[in-house]
């Protein structure tokens, strides 16, 4: 299978299943991991392994516990390593589809956007990173999605960061923060807003593709905000669940202690 030559291939089962509410998931597995040096020097950080289970793996059977088998995976950091370790595993069980970024990666925004004719047509999105291990209840936060209809729904939790989302009384976005830099941006006169950290697991309606507001090479982070003052975008606050950042080596024992 020449994958260079095509922008998207199907690889693994394909699910004769109905996905859960309609809805295809992207994981986000493009990225350099300049922060997972030296593992990144010679492999993609999504193909590092927590308890003998690659991080790719894990989240592709984390969305199976939910009826979601139809993934996109996006490559671009030594995307052949990738396309060959889902081959050999017939996916793990879901039917998986690459997006290839080889020529340029193109972030999460732009990622997503370029994606967009392999989800279901006019299923909810849902998207994660690789690197984000949770065991956040994806059917809690779909419920929430459909209770509330926002344009998206970003799951967020109480723990400690330099970059946060804030948000009103609502639980509406309206702006981010770097408490490192002292970097914001506020979409609203509104005091008072509530910090809250990103988990990197997002609902998105079906007409996100429509409203993006950027192309080429742009952060999902630039959607939000873009789009958070004449949008609904709500925070779904699962605190207390567990949930690691393996972005860098050393996490990786952090997270062998809480997913085994």
């Amino acid at each position: 299978m020449n994958q260079k030559n095509k922008p998207s291939s199907f690889i693994g089962h394909k699910s004769s299943a109905s996905v859960a509410g309609g809805a295809s998931a992207i994981i986000f597995s493009a990225g350099l991991g300049t922060r997972f040096k030296p593992w990144t020097d010679k492999h993609p950080k999504a193909l590092a392994l927590v308890n003998g289970k690659s991080l790719l793996q894990r989240n592709v059977e984390y969305l199976q516990q939910y009826g979601i088998k139809d993934v996109i995976v996006n490559v671009h950091h030594f995307a052949d390593q990738l396309i060959e370790t889902i081959e050999k595993n017939k996916g793990w069980g879901s039917n998986i589809m690459i997006s290839d970024e080889r020529d340029e990666v193109l972030e999460t925004g732009g990622g997503l956007l370029k994606a967009k004719d392999l989800f279901k047509s006019g299923g909810r999105v849902i998207s994660c990173n690789v690197d984000i291990l949770t065991n956040l209840n994806l059917h809690k936060l779909v419920e929430f999605h459909e209770q509330h209809n926002p344009l998206i729904s970003l799951a967020v939790t109480d723990r400690k960061t330099s970059r946060y989302f804030l948000f009103d009384e609502n639980k509406r976005l309206w702006g981010w923060r770097n408490t490192k830099t002292g970097e914001q941006k506020v979409a609203t006169n509104k005091s008072n807003l509530v910090e809250k950290a990103y988990s990197c697991v997002v609902v998105f309606e079906p007409n996100i593709f429509s409203l993006m507001p950027l192309r080429g090479k742009f952060s999902l982070v630039d959607v939000y905000l873009a789009l958070a003052a004449d949008h609904l975008i709500l925070g779904y606050d699962h605190s207390g669940d567990k949930l690691v950042d393996v972005g860098r080596p050393e996490n990786i024992a952090i997270a062998e202690s809480i997913f085994p």
